[in-house]
């Protein structure tokens, strides 16, 4: 029987709007933005953003696998950002942006492998989503957490985040929150 409460990274470019998109799916418990795959000890927002630090910008999930499955959240986080970008999405550039799935086990690494090979099937080009173990999961500062809805009226959230959401929204289904 599946584990009930687990965790995943991603990253899909910005972690504002990945962290806005899976707080809407049913299931998710808690979502913490953060720094992952990169070699600096202690990395904050600016060592990050210069793109030397190696991390990603990335989400850590939790869910409850009995309320949603791993391949439902990797479907949306597939169809939430162009995973075929190597190193940008949108105006964001960088391998701080990288696709990337950062698995805690071999179990989630072959969910990740079948996950890839089956969203392949809606991309033309090929899908540069990394997929590896998690050494280290990095906090980002806290005033990233809720960033869009703490600040819904920023123009890249009104321009960047809001048509994710409501992308992803029409496409399973997801009841807007509010």
């Amino acid at each position: 029987m599946e584990k009930q409460i687990q965790s995943i990274v991603l990253g899909g470019g910005c972690f504002w709007c990945t962290e806005a998109i899976f707080q809407r799916i049913p299931g998710v418990i808690k979502i913490t933005p953060g720094y992952a795959g990169g070699s600096t000890a202690n990395p904050n927002y600016d060592s990050v953003s210069e793109g030397l630090s190696g991390h990603a910008e990335v989400i850590e999930i939790f869910f409850d696998g009995h309320k949603v499955t791993l391949d439902y959240l990797l479907e949306v986080f597939f169809a939430a950002h162009d995973p075929t970008t190597l190193n940008k999405q949108g105006d964001d550039v960088g391998s701080q942006y990288r696709s990337t799935i950062l698995y805690a086990d071999d179990s989630q690494k072959r969910i990740a492998e079948k996950s890839l090979k089956k969203a392949q099937a809606n991309f033309k080009e090929k899908i540069s989503t990394q997929i590896s173990r998690l050494e280290k999961f990095h906090p980002a500062e806290n005033y990233h957490k809720n960033y869009f809805e703490n600040n819904p009226s920023q123009p890249y959230c009104k321009s960047v985040i809001l048509p994710k959401i409501q992308k992803v929204e029409r496409k399973f289904g997801l009841n807007p929150r509010g």
